[in-house]
């Protein structure tokens, strides 16, 4: 179903590679105008340039979610360019996993800045305008660990159940302005967030792990245009995927 995704302006962050690369091809290719959001401008510059060519309609904005005037830049760039916001998809994620006994106390709070704050401040940033408009969608990002926690998972599962959480909260919160909201946990996906680990072992383990399971950064994509495609007093407020042979 692609007929409540054309023309269609949704904003997404971490959108350089990965899950928000392919969701921006995928979600372009069905007929919605994307501004895209990350700090490697040069990587997001080139994205555009390729949904262009294709016929399509992007914007590109530098955007650091750790600052909320970054966020609020972005959604603006979205409104004035095509003249309102749908959707945002809050997409930018780290995953530096280790134990906490490592200490790795600039790692923790990376993953509180990007994962929690910048979800945050993607809220924060587009709640005004579909407060207004009187609908919208926001879509953020959990994981399949933010359902469990695991050993040298602490502070990202911590930051990831945060997200669940504050997303039904603003679901309750939301609803009288018919703005939808949903949550997307995915497992075992082929994206750089296993590079962010730096704990020698671990980093090893985790990457051989995830390099003979993980689905394609697509498999995201398909789930962020079921939830946007659905009609507008469907809400689709959870997804929890992950590849079939995962065993957590």
């Amino acid at each position: 179903m692609t007929d409540n995704i054309t023309g269609k302006v949704i904003v997404i962050t971490g959108a350089s590679s990965g899950m928000g690369e392919a969701t921006a091809h995928d979600l372009a290719a069905k007929g919605a105008k994307l501004a895209l959001g990350a700090r490697r401008k040069d990587r997001l510059d080139s994205i555009v340039k390729n949904i262009t060519d294709a016929g399509g309609e992007a914007v590109a904005v530098e955007t650091d979610v750790t600052r909320l005037e970054d966020v609020q830049a972005l959604v603006a760039k979205a409104k004035d360019s095509f003249g309102r916001v749908d959707v945002i998809f809050n997409n930018a994620g780290l995953m530096p996993l280790s134990p906490l006994e490592s200490l790795r106390i600039d790692e923790w709070d990376q993953m509180i800045d990007v994962n929690m704050k910048g979800t945050l401040y993607g809220i924060a940033a587009v709640l005004p305008i579909f407060k207004e408009q009187k609908s919208g969608q926001v879509i953020n990002v959990s994981s399949v660990y933010g359902h469990i926690t695991v050993a040298s998972g602490a502070v990202y599962c911590a930051t990831k159940h945060a997200v669940r959480s504050l997303s039904e909260g603003l679901r309750q919160e939301v609803k009288d302005y018919n703005v939808r909201v949903t949550v997307i946990s995915p497992g075992a996906v082929d994206t750089e967030l296993k590079q962010h680990i730096t704990e020698p072992e671990l980093g090893d383990n985790v990457r051989d792990f995830v390099k003979q399971i993980a689905v394609p950064a697509t498999t995201m994509a398909d789930m962020v245009s079921f939830a946007v495609s659905q009609p507008e007093n469907v809400d689709v407020n959870e997804i929890l995927f992950r590849p079939t042979v995962q065993p957590v």
